[in-house]
């Protein structure tokens, strides 16, 4: 049988991973500077945890995982029926109790439920694990992906907000990633729905509008007709989307439009909030984005989506404010907020802009030939003298042809070849080629470790 992957699925070499790494870190020291605490969850859950949550697109792409040790035989009909219930998108406990984390932001409010007790509120937690979406696969879509998530649960203070979006700027900053960071409030989407008269279609309206960077403003309009919005009514959703202009036009058009309604009203108050609390650096990549959906029910308040800029590819980020997210648990009162950065895609964008720096690979630099029984020995000796402060080198496995080693060195991109034969065993000496420029020299044994301590490219 020909092997093979996983439609959506992918392996990473190590020059992947190593890059893969850089992002992380670079990320990780973003959040720990802002006090974010590291949280891992299982990569399961029980389906209850994640039914329902998501709203119903989301509900369609949680991978449910079968139950162990069913019994055919007995549960024939059960089964029957079961798999009948999920092919319809629902759920049946006789097929399946349990799915694959969808994101990391119900299984981190299902932690705070659990642990309401013991944790100090504010409770800021980061969460870098992957999730899993039975999603069609496309360019930067996949269907097993990490996500990298920072939160912030028990304060309603929108200084939180304002910290996130400091963190996303501050984090694509040092990844040299451009980037604008898109603005909305939930409670704006609220007023249009009221202001159409529609306020119990809100999640249909926003359903829709999610998908006008997709299928245009003629097919949104088109969906919102077949979810039951009458022409009038799509007449106010199509001039809400057609607002152009600075953020401050933008605002203004939209006080206008909405003028009189109280959630229009709390919503611009919460964008103009962390506006003015943004330093002028990190608000010019701040864009006020009123057709900003993001279609998942929990979000309450400030919504943020990140777009690259100069690239073709969907949000390398998102969030927002969940305010009702723990009472999904029985636990009210527990306001939260949090971001999420698309670790898959951003390593796409880097990769694009060719913005990866070279010490990002973190390769090990430095070979060691194994050109007989004594040379090896001494090679193996001064390698480990190098690891032992923390540079690494690696050495030859077997005596074999010149030819043969320094042929590895060069396919696995060494940028120096340590070359000990019989004269060099002589003269306590070692021959240390740079394949960067091809030069030679002879190194004392006694100072190969101070040698390659001077070298500012090793790390």
């Amino acid at each position: 049988m020909k092997p093979s992957l996983p439609q959506g699925t992918r392996d990473f070499a190590p020059e992947i991973v190593y890059k893969r790494a850089y992002i992380l870190n670079t990320i990780k020291s973003v959040f720990e500077l802002y006090g974010f605490q590291p949280l891992e969850t299982p990569a399961m859950e029980n389906i209850d945890t994640l039914m329902g949550k998501y709203g119903e697109e989301g509900d369609k792409l949680i991978f449910k995982i079968l139950n162990n040790g069913l019994d055919n035989t007995d549960k024939a009909e059960k089964t029957k029926s079961g798999f009948a219930n999920i092919l319809d998108g629902k759920t049946d406990k006789n097929i399946t109790e349990r799915a694959l984390r969808y994101d990391l932001t119900i299984p981190f409010a299902r932690f705070v439920a659990m642990n309401r007790g013991t944790l100090v509120f504010p409770f800021k937690r980061y969460q870098i694990q992957p999730v899993w979406r039975a999603d069609r696969p496309q360019k930067g879509r996949y269907r097993e992906f990490y996500q990298c998530d920072a939160d912030v649960v028990g304060s309603d203070s929108l200084l939180y907000e304002v910290e996130l979006a400091q963190i996303y700027a501050t984090a694509f900053s040092k990844l040299k990633v451009p980037v604008e960071i898109h603005v909305n409030s939930r409670k704006l989407l609220t007023a249009l729905a009221e202001s159409c008269g529609a306020a119990e279609k809100l999640t249909s309206i926003t359903i829709a509008i999610d998908k006008l960077d997709k299928i245009g403003l003629e097919k949104v309009k088109e969906e919102l007709a077949g979810r039951g919005l009458d022409e009038k009514q799509i007449d106010i959703v199509e001039k809400y989307l057609s607002i152009e202009g600075s953020n401050t036009e933008k605002l203004n058009q939209l006080a206008e439009l909405f003028a009189g309604n109280e959630s229009a009203k709390k919503g611009l108050d919460e964008i103009n909030f962390l506006l003015n609390h943004l330093t002028s650096n990190i608000g010019k990549s701040i864009v006020v984005d009123q057709t900003l959906a993001r279609g998942l029910d929990y979000y309450t308040g400030i919504i943020f989506e990140v777009k690259a800029v100069g690239v073709q590819m969907g949000s390398i980020g998102g969030g927002g404010r969940y305010d009702n997210l723990t009472g999904l648990f029985g636990v009210s009162g527990v306001s939260g907020v949090g971001v999420s950065f698309g670790i898959d895609r951003i390593f796409d964008v880097i990769e694009e802009l060719q913005l990866f720096p070279e010490e990002a690979a973190n390769k090990c630099k430095i070979i060691f030939l194994n050109l007989g029984e004594s040379e090896g020995e001494k090679a193996f000796e001064l390698a480990t003298s190098l690891r032992e402060q923390g540079i690494a080198a690696e050495v030859y496995p077997d005596v074999t042809k010149f030819d043969k080693q320094f042929s590895y060195a060069k396919k696995k991109d060494f940028q120096y070849v340590v070359i000990i034969e019989q004269k060099e065993l002589d003269s306590d000496t070692c021959n240390v080629k740079d394949l960067t420029n091809n030069e030679q020299q002879i190194v004392a044994m006694t100072d190969i470790v101070p040698f390659f301590q001077g070298k500012q490219d090793i790390s």
